[in-house]
């Protein structure tokens, strides 16, 4: 079972970096992130895992418009599942939903949802 945490609040920044101080050392991770990036080189998160580790999908509702891009890059991260996963949300308006979609029973097997991380900006 892979631990997965919903990441919400404050800046794609802060969430990379709250992300990265939440990983334990030794723990195999990945993250999912909604949004694009800064542009800053350096990211904190970057410097703990691989870039095959860190998946990055378009800034929309992963659960209404985006939910195809959610499943295939889901999918595609399970395939070699790591012990903890990280889903960084740019808008947290449709949390419930997206927690409801990670309970499905195509994911209930696979994934232990924890609870979420609220980033303060």
């Amino acid at each position: 079972m892979t631990l997965t945490t919903l990441v919400v609040g404050a800046t794609y920044a802060a969430r990379e970096a709250a992300i990265a101080a939440s990983l334990q050392a030794g723990q195999q991770g990945a993250a999912i992130l909604e949004g694009l990036p800064d542009g800053r080189s350096g990211s904190p998160l970057e410097a703990v895992l691989a870039p095959a580790d860190i998946r990055r999908v378009a800034p929309g509702c992963l659960c209404c418009s985006g939910n195809l891009t959610m499943r295939v890059t889901l999918n595609r991260v399970l395939r070699h599942p790591p012990q903890r996963l990280f889903i960084s949300l740019a808008d947290a308006s449709h949390l419930e939903q997206i927690r409801e979609f990670l309970n499905a029973p195509s994911y209930q097997s696979l994934l232990t949802l924890t609870d979420d991380l609220h980033v303060r900006p």
